[in-house]
């Protein structure tokens, strides 16, 4: 396939047009390389090793969650320096889907109700509140991290989920008049705690977005690589 016709594809999976404003710039084609796209990798982030692995396998494109140049680069050193050198030396392009894969149909998202099989959904501006049918102690093992919860979990028939950093009052406040009984995402900040209008579970960043891309892969044929950091085993 030719790298245009991938990245028509890529736009049919996740339109750019569905991403936040802080993404302009960092999604996409983030690193250019062969023309031709015959072997295609997928991981949630393009650490040394992702991309090591990826050159490995002898892979042309190589599709991220996050990007590896997320701020402006005045100096290619350290772990850019490592990450780029591979993509480079192996003419292997680089794609980026953020938050537009999050909102996409069959996205971050999607992908995470699905693991804890959330039914009728509603779709708040950046995330899923569904119906759970798991007892709770099953949904935070199909999890698979370590979490901290927040407040008392009553009931947890009407689940709200955010993959990635999703605990804004904003959201919270959606997922309440969506019927949420608990809200799950990431990164809690201890000045959102104290504000909190629903009892939250913390998870890994990780473990909310992997699942996603994962899904991708299998769908499209890909080669998932896995490569979680430390702080997945326990928040």
């Amino acid at each position: 396939m030719k790298l245009s016709s991938f990245l028509n594809l890529m736009e049919e999976i996740a339109p750019a047009s569905l991403a936040e404003e802080f993404d302009l710039g960092k999604i996409g084609l983030i690193v250019e390389g062969a023309d031709e796209i015959d072997v295609v990798a997928a991981a949630l982030d393009p650490t040394p090793k992702v991309v090591q692995s990826a050159a490995a396998l002898g892979a042309d494109m190589l599709v991220v969650h996050h990007t590896p140049l997320f701020t402006p680069v005045t100096r290619i050193s350290g772990q850019t320096a490592r990450i780029l050198r591979v993509l480079l030396t192996n003419e292997m392009n680089l794609f980026v889907m953020h938050t537009n894969f999050d909102r996409a149909e069959q996205g971050i998202n999607d992908a995470l109700a699905d693991l804890i099989e959330l039914s009728n959904r509603s779709y708040m501006s950046l995330g899923i509140v569904g119906d759970s049918q798991l007892p709770l102690n099953e949904v935070i093992r199909r999890l698979g991290c370590g979490v901290r919860v927040h407040g008392t979990i009553t009931s947890n028939n009407r689940l709200a989920v955010v993959g990635g950093s999703g605990f804004s009052l904003d959201l919270m406040e959606e997922a309440v008049a969506c019927g949420a009984e608990a809200f799950i995402s990431s990164e809690l900040k201890h000045s959102i705690e104290r504000h909190i209008p629903l009892p939250c579970i913390e998870a890994t960043h990780y473990a909310l977005e992997s699942p996603g891309m994962k899904a991708l892969s299998e769908r499209m044929g890909w080669t998932y690589i896995d490569d979680p950091p430390e702080s997945h085993l326990l928040v």
